[in-house]
Formats: C-alpha cells, sequence, structure tokens
C-alpha cells in the first residue's frame, strides 16, 4: 500500500480511523492524502450565501487544518509524504473522486463521524464509499485500536474465488502478520450443503471448502506461521463471518471483492456490503487487483514475491 486516501472530520471516529492507520506496518514510503470534505447545504443559486453561511465555511476550514495538523503529529518521524484535500459537496462523493484522481490503493475512514455543516453521519458515508470506491477500503470501528500492548486479531474470510485469493495475498504483503493473532475463516452456508447433497455425496461441500482452507493455510503460513483454520456452518456466509468476529472478538475482519464497473459498485455483493454493516469490529475491503482463473484443483502453488 503505497498510495492511500484518509478521510477525517475532526470526530472521534476519524482519529481513531487516522491512529489505525498510523500503527499500520508498511515498508517502502506511504503518499498520504488526507482528505477533509466540507458540505454545503443545498440553496437557490440565484441567491448569495447569508453571512452566517460563509462564516461557518470558513470556521469549517480552519478546523480542517486544526484537524490536518493532528494528523501531521500522528505521522512525525514516519516514512510518510502527507498532503491535505479540502473539497467541498458530498463526503462520500468527494473522498472516492480523491481517491479515483490519484489512483489510490486504499481509502480508510471512521465507521462514525460529525460535520457541522450537514451533520452527515459518516456511518453512511462509510458505506457510501466501500460501495463506490475502485480501490481497497479499510472502515475502521474502535476495537482494538486504542489497546497497543495486545497483538491484532485479525480474521480474513476465505472461500474459493479469485477475489478471496487477492484478500490472502494483499493481507501477506503488507508484513506485518507476525505481529497478529490471524484466523482463517471459511463458511459453508447451509444452500450450498443442500445443493451438494442432491447432485454429489453430502459430505462433498464440506470437503471441498476444507481443502481450500488447507490450500490457502499453506499460503499464508508464508508469513503468518501461526495463522489457525477454522470451517464453520451458517446461513449465509455473512452472517457466519459476523458471528465468527463476534465470537473470537476480532478486531480486523479482511473479505475480498473483485474490482467492479459503475453497475457492479451500485450493486456490490450482499457479504460486502452486510459486514460493512453489521461487523463489531473494522472492516477491511480488499478490491486492487485480480486473479483470473482460480480454482482449487488449478490454482498454482504459492510463490513468496521477490
Amino acid at each position: 500500500m503505497k498510495n492511500i486516501v484518509l478521510a477525517i472530520d475532526g470526530s472521534k471516529s476519524a482519529a481513531v480511523a487516522a491512529r489505525f492507520l498510523a500503527h499500520l506496518p508498511h515498508r517502502d514510503k506511504v503518499d498520504l492524502t488526507v482528505v477533509t470534505v466540507i458540505e454545503i447545504p443545498s440553496i437557490d443559486r440565484a441567491y448569495p450565501m447569508s453571512e452566517w453561511m460563509l462564516k461557518s465555511i470558513e470556521r469549517e476550514r480552519a478546523y480542517a487544518h486544526e484537524c490536518f495538523a493532528m494528523v501531521q503529529a500522528m505521522f512525525e518521524g514516519a516514512n510518510v509524504n502527507l498532503r491535505h484535500e479540502i473539497r467541498e459537496g458530498d463526503r462520500g462523493v468527494a473522498i472516492v473522486h480523491v481517491a479515483s484522481e490519484i489512483a489510490a490503493d486504499l481509502v480508510v475512514v471512521g465507521a462514525r463521524g460529525h460535520s457541522v455543516v450537514g451533520r452527515l453521519l459518516l456511518g453512511s458515508t462509510s458505506e457510501f464509499v466501500a460501495t463506490h470506491a475502485h480501490c481497497s477500503v479499510l472502515v475502521v470501528r474502535p476495537r482494538g485500536v486504542d489497546d497497543p500492548d495486545r497483538p491484532l486479531r485479525i480474521a480474513i474470510g476465505y472461500e474459493e474465488t479469485a477475489s478471496a485469493q487477492a484478500a490472502l495475498e494483499e493481507f501477506v504483503e503488507t508484513g506485518w502478520g507476525r505481529l497478529t493473532d490471524v484466523d482463517l475463516v471459511s463458511v459453508i452456508p447451509f444452500a450450498s450443503r443442500i445443493a451438494f447433497q442432491i447432485e454429489r455425496d453430502p459430505s462433498s461441500a464440506k470437503e471441498l471448502a476444507s481443502a481450500a482452507n488447507r490450500s490457502a493455510l499453506k499460503q499464508l503460513h508464508v508469513k503468518v506461521p501461526q495463522a489457525k483454520p477454522h470451517l464453520i456452518e451458517s446461513d449465509h456466509v455473512s452472517e457466519g463471518l459476523v458471528t465468527f468476529v463476534e465470537n473470537h472478538q476480532s478486531d480486523l475482519l479482511i473479505v475480498g471483492e473483485t474490482p467492479r464497473n459503475f453497475l457492479g459498485r451500485a450493486l456490490m455483493g450482499n457479504v460486502t456490503r452486510y459486514v460493512v454493516r453489521h461487523a463489531p469490529c473494522s472492516v477491511w475491503i480488499t478490491r486492487n487487483r485480480v486473479i483470473r482463473g482460480l480454482g482449487f484443483e488449478s490454482a498454482e502453488p504459492y510463490q513468496e514475491r521477490a
């Protein structure tokens, strides 16, 4: 991750997101664009802005500079190039536009926020960004952020798909695995079990999922030897993942999603949307690469990148 967008608005959750990002490991220099969006209430363009509105916007701009100064202090001494973008308009749209303009690898947002002008919850913004951004998105919640004395507990949702494989590789490449407790979680939805019972042996779905999980675990163990496998059954994949992170007190859930066109973004996968809304921990949606033709039997053995 070399090109990152961090959305801040002065709220507690935005500060939590900044602290979380500041503690993520990175080998190379990072270009970090800090984005603050000032939301202007909709008014008839035929009428000039009132004096109180202009003063409110100026206060927002001044506050944005104060927030950026706090972020600068968090990253002091880090191998990071910082710059600040102040935009006007809809917060989610502006954040996505900035990410697209600079070809970001990752957008980081807090799960909740506030705005003096507009009062739009960042909870809505985070879902919009997660739905519409072309790149990976990290939605940060407080769990695990303020407890640096213990390793982060990370759950990686895995299934035999190209997007899940891409998520696994993106995690491995961060280089932070040895500082974490990692669970590789594969969920077998009951609907899949029923389908396999009709066409194949009743145990086929579980056996195939288990084989895929073991194959992925071998890749993960290259950098994260302490990672543990989990195979669970649930009514739905999304519910199974959320239940797992709740029961295991996970700090971060990682799920993969294939990069999509505009229509695909509007119809974002149910699993991704559900976990962003309902997971009690931070959620990392990875979508920076496309791996084509992946299948358990045809997948090539994992090769560590030079």
